[in-house]
Formats: C-alpha cells, sequence, structure tokens
C-alpha cells in the first residue's frame, strides 16, 4: 500500500488501469470505515481512501481542532483491509488557496435534519466530496449509511452534476450493544458509552410504533425527543421520513427511515434505522 499526500502524486499512481473504488474518510478510522473498504476491494477495483479532516464542514464552535488525527494508525488498519492508496493530503495541498467556488446542494435536502442544526455543513461537504472527486476520478465511491442525510446528499449531487461515479451506500457497522461506530465515540467516558445505545433503543421503538399505527407517526417522534431528555440527552430531531428524500413520508407504504441527532454531555450522535 501506498500513502501518498499530493495530487499530482496521486494522480500519476493512477495513470493506468481501471478506475479506482474511493473511500472518503475523515481519518480516526473505526471497523465502520474499513467495512467500506472491504466491500470497495471485492469490487476488484483499485481502492484508493483519502484521510482529510475538511475544515469547510465544520462550524466554528465545533471540534475541527480537536478532530483526532490519526494517520500512522489509519494507515495499518487501511493496509490490512486491502486498500492500495492513502492519499492525505495536508490543508495547503487541498486549499492552497481560499475555496471561493462551493457546491450548494438545494436547501430541500440539505437545510433540514442535520443542515438544519449544522447550517453549512453539506455545503462543506458536497465541496470536498465534489473536490475529491475531481482529483481521484474514480469509478465507484462508498458511503455509509450511518450518515444518512448526507448519502442522500452526495447521490443527488452524483446525478445532477451527470457524474460518471457507482455510489453505494454501506450498512451501519454497530457494536454488540448496538451503538453506531461513529469516529466521535472516542469522546464517550465510560458512564456516556454506557447511556449511548439508549439512542438507537428509542430508534427501535419509534419504528415498532410508527409500524403498528402510522397515524401515530408524531407522537412517537416527540415521545422519543421526550424520553432522550429525561435520560439526560439535548436532542436536535428524531424525525420518521421517506428514505428517498428524507421529507415527511406521504404513503404508508413508503419506505421510511427514522433519524436522530443528539448531544449526551458534550458529544454529539448521530443514528438512524430504516423500516
Amino acid at each position: 500500500m501506498h500513502v501518498v499526500h499530493h495530487i499530482t502524486e496521486l494522480r500519476q499512481a493512477l495513470e493506468t488501469g481501471p478506475r479506482p473504488a474511493f473511500v472518503p474518510t475523515m481519518g480516526n478510522l473505526h471497523e465502520g470505515h474499513l467495512a467500506l473498504v472491504r466491500q470497495a476491494k471485492a469490487s476488484g477495483r483499485p481502492v484508493v481512501a483519502s484521510v482529510f479532516v475538511n475544515r469547510l464542514q465544520f462550524a466554528p464552535h465545533e471540534d475541527f481542532d480537536r478532530y483526532p488525527r490519526t494517520l500512522a494508525r489509519d494507515s495499518e488498519l487501511l493496509a490490512g483491509a486491502g486498500c492500495d492508496i492513502v492519499f492525505a493530503p495536508d490543508e495547503a495541498e487541498m486549499y492552497p488557496a481560499p475555496q471561493a467556488y462551493k457546491v450548494a446542494p438545494p436547501a430541500a435536502l440539505a437545510d433540514i435534519l442535520e443542515g438544519h442544526f449544522r447550517p453549512g455543513f453539506f455545503t462543506g461537504v458536497c465541496t470536498v466530496v465534489m473536490k475529491l472527486f475531481q482529483i481521484v476520478q474514480p469509478g465507484a465511491a462508498l458511503f455509509g449509511k450511518k450518515d444518512y442525510q448526507q448519502l442522500r446528499v452526495i447521490e443527488g449531487m452524483v446525478r445532477d452534476f451527470a457524474l460518471p461515479i457507482a455510489i453505494t451506500g454501506v450498512e451501519t457497522v454497530r457494536a454488540d450493544d448496538g451503538l453506531a461506530l461513529s469516529s466521535r465515540n472516542g469522546y464517550l467516558g465510560a458512564a456516556e458509552r454506557s447511556e449511548a445505545t439508549a439512542l438507537h433503543a428509542q430508534l427501535r421503538a419509534v419504528a415498532d410504533a410508527v409500524r403498528a399505527d402510522p397515524g401515530a407517526t408524531e407522537a412517537a417522534e416527540q415521545a422519543a425527543v421526550q424520553a432522550l431528555r429525561a435520560r439526560g440527552w439535548a436532542p436536535d430531531y428524531v424525525a420518521v421520513r421517506q428514505r428517498t428524500d428524507l421529507l415527511p413520508a406521504t404513503s404508508a407504504d413508503a419506505p421510511r427511515v427514522v433519524v436522530a441527532a443528539a448531544r449526551l454531555g458534550n458529544t454529539r450522535l448521530i443514528d438512524n434505522l430504516e423500516f
């Protein structure tokens, strides 16, 4: 496996052979990231993973400066998962000048849910992913379903710009107790880690209630919010939406997902459950 830090070096390495399968990450990797790499490897394409903490998707009060940078460990894990090239640029390589041109996704998808509570987040995501796509020129790219809204935003960007890239959403990898794996789980103390399983438990409760009675959707959402608050969480949202566009479900038969974001202590966790 090769670790490269410069765009020209990466392009030289990819001059020949099929277009790669691409896994973009911000590093501090866990088994969820490695599952993406393994699935990419199974495609038969060369696999490129990027490790870059993207300033554009962090608000000023968020954790950009303290986000763990663990490139040496990440590289070992990626090599073990079958990655062929790690692209690990520094900020000056990705943004040699302030990024004046940005990709703004449609408000109907990007300014709701996560985008409502983190204004500009999906513009930062789309801008860096578009730039990485232009650098890597992949034939396929893989994203985890844990960041459900992000996956839908990226799918829409690829569709609207007619990018010749097959996007695959990969199932969320969970700990044995159900907690979705996340790089930010490392911020949790021992007591918080034990409590963190309550988020997915509430998602299951919402899905069960709505399956039993689609007319009870709003009541189920509100009950989950109140239950989390009673346990000491600060929920941003718990919402049942259509899987395709994350708008409220218009039919009881529509494939749905319940998505949630809530802060536990100083750590903000997100999760979802398709049903």
